[in-house]
């Protein structure tokens, strides 16, 4: 199972130089790549979708790609225990690879663990709810053929669609899409639909670079911080769900927004800097917040144990200080070091 930083490996880098020279071209990156095609599927409580998933794509890409792909299957210790439903299917289903996931959440760091595992040179995702129809591959893999370094599946194109979505959800997905193009235009207008799950991305264009990924919406990240010069587009029709239960909450629109934001911060001059002088521009600012809140909440208390309680300036310092020591600490904790304090956990 891959910890620590969020960073897609570039396997060219792992074999040895003399073989990767051999041949060149097509007969090296063959050399390099063990597979053509690794498939990543985040899940949670999906147990009742896993099998038909499973063998739709199968049978789709045993046909395109023979012996030249697989699956992986990402699972957040799902409480339908998803997992090991799925690792009984790999006995029927070669391409079938399960990883389950005891401390980390999310779909998207759930996605780049899975990319850290993959062995091929192309990297997909698609949703294991089957709402992105599993015939959309081949489409996907055409223009990967054809040159594109991304290629998305998208509602707002020709041949696209929401399915049966009432209207709070188009207009939420269409406010998305705008508050998006406002906050990144460069980025976002490159594609029709960035909030889009199912997509794929040539290893190189994500190799070896840190990802820092908020929420689900991973393809953000991916056109934010890629080296993505040739994209691609293929309209699908959002399926209805089959079976369990929808994941969109509100948490997952506020994660958006909070993705745009780091990401603007990241594409300006700060993120310059950030990269020039290997400084956590991020952390900083994180840290500076909470230092902040604590500045705030040292006033508070000493006003409320001093003014307002008269407990005498000396003992309501030492009071507010403490309650602003454990207010830092937590913060910096579950915030700012989130990453290091679950790498320590592991």
């Amino acid at each position: 199972m891959p910890t620590g930083l969020l960073k897609v490996p570039d396997l060219t880098k792992i074999y040895s130089p003399k073989t990767y020279s051999q041949g060149g071209g097509e007969e090296a990156t063959g050399l390099i790549h063990e597979l053509r095609f690794s498939l990543i599927i985040p899940t949670f409580n999906e147990q009742e979708n896993i099998h038909r998933l499973v063998q739709r794509l199968t049978q789709i890409l045993d046909a395109a790609l023979p012996n030249r792909y697989e699956l992986i299957l990402v699972d957040d210790d799902s409480a339908d225990r998803t997992w090991e439903h799925a690792q009984a299917l790999t006995s029927q289903y070669d391409s079938l690879r399960v990883m389950h996931r005891q401390r980390e959440r999310g779909l998207s760091t759930a996605v780049i663990r899975g990319w850290q595992a993959a062995r091929g040179e192309i990297l997909g995702v698609i949703d294991a709810d089957l709402q992105h129809p599993p015939s959309v591959l081949l489409q996907l893999l055409g223009e990967i053929d054809c040159g594109s370094d991304l290629v998305v599946a998208s509602r707002h194109v020709e041949g696209g669609g929401g399915s049966h979505w009432s209207l709070t959800r188009r207009f939420l997905s269409r406010g998305a899409q705008l508050l998006g193009l406002i906050v990144l235009p460069k980025v976002l207008s490159s594609v029709s639909d960035p909030m889009s799950g199912h997509f794929l991305v040539r290893r190189r264009a994500i190799a070896d670079i840190s990802l820092d990924p908020v929420g689900c919406k991973i393809l953000l990240e991916v056109l934010g911080r890629g080296r993505i010069e040739h994209i691609a587009e293929v309209g699908y029709v959002f399926q209805e769900r089959e079976a369990g239960e929808s994941k969109v909450t509100w948490r997952q629109y506020k994660d958006y927004v909070h993705h745009l934001l780091r990401l603007r911060i990241a594409s300006g001059r700060l993120g310059c800097w950030s990269h020039r002088f290997d400084f956590p521009i991020g952390r900083f600012i994180r840290h500076a917040f909470v230092g902040f809140t604590g500045l705030l909440i040292d006033m508070g208390v000493l006003f409320i144990f001093y003014d307002r309680l008269n407990l005498g300036l000396t003992r309501s310092a030492m009071v507010a200080a403490e309650v602003a020591i454990i207010n830092n600490f937590l913060w910096n904790d579950r915030w700012t070091f989130e990453d290091l304090s679950r790498q320590q956990g592991t």
